[in-house]
């Protein structure tokens, strides 16, 4: 909130005004709010809304805000995950499943988040005051960022480790003649055999970064030169955010808009490449008997709400940053298309230098397509080495993935920290309380890092992504997010919230999505998840000790859980008959009084109620 701005408890949840004109404006939407100079309106019975700290910042430009979004929404996923879904399940095909549920439950819940924390002007967990039997969503989406911003930052650690070997008149793996290379390592140069060239580069990935042990329970010893690197992108990630919003959305304007600049020179070198185009043919190739299959199905719907970053609590820390008046249904519209758009463009940029590495290699585009991991530190790196000027283009890939990378993460920092904040308030209290949080919050996913920099690290890192922020724990928390909004709490009582804000009531299929479409796609693409549910693997080859799977599962529930341990505390604890404690649709701390449906009331270009 801008220094000077007036807080109002009454009327649409607590006004948040900055000006006379803007104040009236609310007044004309919304009953119990004043006009300026009007007094103030009479509260309805019951306890007063505490609100959030006066002074809480909000973002300098209102395109901070979007660059933030991007920048946090748009990572990794995109350019390394969506491509190879595409492929696999039936190219361009693929697409109808994937927009279905955008627009069934992917831009609506993006909507939802967004604007609940700019409603509510809170973090996370203090945003669910509005329904506080379903509070536990905000504990459980505090529990999948920290294991997100836990794990997820061991990709920038090794990204940051190719980027630096980059720098080099020779690719380190480009050659065989290195120390930490097996007897598997192969130069397509000097063989005529193509069979064994994937594993090129896979002895340098798994000798050099990795030095994978036997399993799971063979930790070894830690890799210094990745914990090194590791402890480098905590530096950047922690300067990004120890100083809040004011800091975080400048940052944004490079780490969010360089790749894109990046990808087009990839793209633009790429289709230049022999072999480009059939690999552009191959991604987009369509297989119609692919939509039967249920697995095409429930990839579309774990890539949405994975892409979109729903459920993390992220989106509701950024739109709490949001002045109130802003229009957050025309920003949620627009980053959702944005993010769908750069998945769909990174597929050209990724697959005509696949094409070209399989025409260089005389295989089919099957052979070398990867996802994940794969991707971007054994095929791509492989790919570069066969074009000229090679560490020019592996840098600039690798530096394009630090950034993908590096604003997903500390926006995902944010959001866990203004969940902290907002909960304790008291930390509000003593000087340099959010430099000292964020500190501690990076010292500590650090040292929960180090178990991923030993021998045995990556099969922890595939233990975290494979269940801690799944498709499964995302679509549940999905679910219950409309379950609260769109029944508990009233999905017409939140349109009217949102005219509060905007001006005018959003269309009637975000309505419909949030009490009926989105959490019908959730709950059945959930339960397709849980009836197709396979135990882990890793390279197809390493089969994970039930002590394992029980770890990973224990991930999984220990953020499901909350929703429905934290209802029935509150059930337990409250007063009253089980009728009038069934739903808690207000706590002690909430209070809004009810406002009528708007027909066709709302504000015109000019701004003049009409």
């Amino acid at each position: 909130m801008a220094k000077g701005a007036s807080s109002d408890s009454s009327g649409c949840g607590g006004i948040y005004s900055v000006s006379v004109e803007q104040q009236d404006k609310k007044a004309a939407m919304c009953p119990g709010v004043p006009a300026a100079g009007k007094g103030e309106a009479a509260d309805p019975p019951g306890p007063s809304l505490a609100l959030p700290p006066p002074e809480r910042e909000t973002w300098t430009r209102q395109m901070d805000f979007i660059m933030s979004c991007v920048g946090f929404a748009v990572g990794l996923g995109n350019v390394w995950r969506f491509p190879y879904l595409c492929y696999k399940n039936g190219g361009g095909v693929f697409l109808i499943p994937y927009l279905l549920i955008a627009l069934i439950g992917g831009i609506p819940i993006f909507f939802l988040e967004i604007s609940l924390g700019q409603f509510m002007k809170a973090g996370s967990i203090n945003v669910w005051n509005i329904a506080p039997l379903f509070k536990g969503l905000g504990f459980a989406s505090m529990v999948i960022v920290f294991y997100c911003n836990t794990y997820y930052i061991m990709v920038l650690a090794w990204g940051f480790y190719y980027l630096v070997k980059s720098f080099a008149a020779t690719l380190p793996w480009a050659t065989c003649g290195n120390p930490w290379n097996s007897d598997e390592c192969v130069e397509i140069f000097r063989h005529e055999d193509c069979a064994n060239v994937l594993t090129f580069s896979l002895p340098d990935c798994r000798n050099k970064v990795l030095r994978l042990s036997g399993g799971l329970e063979l930790p070894g010893e830690i890799n210094w030169e990745v914990t090194l690197c590791l402890l480098a992108c905590w530096v950047l990630v922690y300067f990004c955010v120890w100083k809040g919003v004011k800091s975080t959305g400048k940052i944004v304007y490079f780490t969010a808009t360089f790749p894109y600049v990046v990808l087009i020179i990839l793209l633009i070198r790429g289709v230049m490449l022999p072999g480009a185009q059939d690999g552009i043919i191959y991604y987009l190739k369509p297989d119609w008997s692919k939509l039967a299959s249920p697995q095409v199905w429930i990839d579309a719907g774990t890539q949405i709400f994975f892409s979109y970053a729903i459920g993390l609590g992220a989106l509701t820390a950024l739109g709490s940053y949001n002045r109130f008046n802003n229009n957050c249904y025309k920003d949620a519209i627009i980053l959702a298309l944005i993010n769908s758009g750069t998945s769909f463009f990174s597929g050209f940029v990724v697959f005509s230098i696949l094409g070209f590495m399989a025409a260089e290699q005389g295989v089919d585009i099957s052979k070398v397509a990867e996802s994940g991991p794969g991707l971007a530190f054994i095929a791509y790196p492989r790919a570069v080495t066969l074009m000229p000027v090679a560490p020019l283009w592996a840098a600039l890939f690798f530096f394009m993935l630090l950034l993908l990378g590096l604003d997903s993460q500390f926006v995902g920092v944010e959001g866990f920290i203004t969940g902290i904040l907002d909960f304790f308030p008291a930390t509000y209290t003593f000087r340099f309380q959010r430099e000292i949080i964020v500190a501690v919050s990076c010292a500590v996913c650090f040292f929960l890092e180090l178990s991923m920099v030993t021998e045995g690290g990556m099969y922890v890192f595939q233990l975290f992504d494979y269940y801690s922020a799944s498709g499964t724990t995302l679509l549940w928390q999905a679910f219950w997010e409309c379950i609260a909004v769109g029944w508990v709490y009233g999905a017409d009582r939140f349109m009217d919230d949102i005219a509060c804000m905007i001006g005018y009531r959003p269309s009637l299929w975000m309505k419909w999505c949030w009490m009926f479409l989105t959490p019908l796609i959730c709950l059945g693409v959930f339960l397709f998840n849980v009836a197709y549910y396979k135990p882990l693997i890793y390279n197809n080859s390493y089969v994970y000790p039930w002590w394992g799977e029980a770890i990973g599962w224990g991930f999984a529930l220990s953020s499901m859980l909350c929703v429905p341990l934290t209802a029935l505390y509150k059930l337990i604890r409250a007063k009253g008959t089980l009728a009038e404690v069934r739903l808690l649709p207000r706590s002690p701390e909430w209070k809004r009084p009810r406002t009528p449906r708007f027909k066709g009331v709302g504000l015109s270009r000019s701004g003049e109620s009409s």
